[in-house]
């Protein structure tokens, strides 16, 4: 495997099974082995069992609480050989649930539903995610991505009329229609870009006090990798990049992104930052960001372990970005 796949939610090996999305007896004898196992998510958030090492739980087929999810599981894959399916409970509402506790940042709340031990919990995807192993890792994002394409592609684009599910979870076909809608994934660049002994960084309106990520944008239809690292730095702070090169990519079901690592060589320094794109950017030095990412910067918070931007950083920091 290459360094660049060792980020968060990188390639774990995983046997996506695609040859059995069409093979309804496949699917429903898989739903009936004794060897498949059932991935719960509630709201997004996967069931985990909370006790070191945190684990994605992996529940038997006919645990009772699968009797309460939504009829239409989705097949994740194969692990040596058996189904993997994950299941949503999102119609389950815990007992004095606080609503606007959820969606933040980070979301530090736990549920825990009576039907399981006390240990399990629905836990939020960016807290935990680098407290999983690869495999759960992967298990986890995917099943998040694809109930949040389903959660908010219910209607058939073409006709308006509402679609079913098919093909395991991966398709929604219209019944009146009959045109086929699949997952979609929107492709982001993240751009290590810099100068000289300097890195440019900037944050967004919302963040936690002081932290400051890696420059991000949506490629537009039409648009190479590369056009779109240009463009999106242009745009947010008015700096040219000459010499633009992919490192890494890594899935970010928040909700539904594909995050395309580059490093770009700034051709300008000067800074007119677009307020309606971000609130601040600035140069960092390599020293500072060696202080920021040790946590002891006074003022300069690092980008989130495990996302795309902590591990592009922390790789310049120790001169393995290729």
């Amino acid at each position: 495997m290459k360094h660049s796949e060792t980020v968060t939610f990188g390639g774990s090996g995983l046997d996506r099974a695609s040859d059995m999305r069409t093979d309804e007896t496949a699917i429903r004898a898989a739903l009936r082995s004794d060897a498949s196992r059932a991935i719960l998510f509630w709201r997004g958030k996967p069931l985990l069992s909370m006790t070191e090492p945190v684990q994605l739980v992996r529940l038997p087929m006919d645990h009772p609480v699968l009797a309460e999810a939504a009829p239409d599981p989705i097949l994740l894959g194969r692990e040596d050989g058996a189904a993997r399916f994950a299941y949503d409970l999102s119609a389950w509402m815990p007992d004095a649930l606080d609503e606007t506790a959820l969606g933040g940042f980070l979301d530090p709340t736990e549920q825990h539903h009576p039907k399981l031990p006390d240990e399990m919990a629905f836990a939020e995807l960016r807290r935990v995610m680098t407290w999983l192993t690869p495999r759960d890792a992967e298990l986890a994002a995917t099943g998040k991505a694809v109930f949040g394409w389903h959660q908010t592609h219910g209607f058939c684009a073409c006709c308006g009329i509402a679609s079913v599910i098919v093909q395991a979870g991966w398709q929604r076909r219209c019944p009146a229609c009959n045109a086929g809608h699949f997952p979609r994934t929107d492709p982001v660049v993240i751009m290590l870009v810099t100068r000289g002994n300097s890195v440019l960084v900037g944050r967004s309106p919302g963040w936690p006090d002081g932290m400051y990520s890696l420059l991000a944008g949506f490629v537009e239809p039409g648009e190479t990798l590369e056009a779109a690292v240009r463009r999106e730095i242009f745009e947010e702070v008015g700096v040219h990049v000459g010499r633009v090169r992919y490192l890494a990519s890594q899935p970010w079901p928040f909700p539904a992104s594909l995050m395309f690592g580059c490093t770009g060589e700034a051709l300008s320094e000067d800074l007119n930052i677009d307020p309606v794109e971000i609130e601040d950017a600035m140069w960092v030095t390599r020293e500072d960001m060696m202080t920021a990412m040790s946590g002891n910067h006074p003022s300069i918070l690092p980008a989130r372990k495990g996302a795309i931007a902590h591990f592009l950083l922390n790789n310049w920091l120790a001169d393995t970005l290729d």
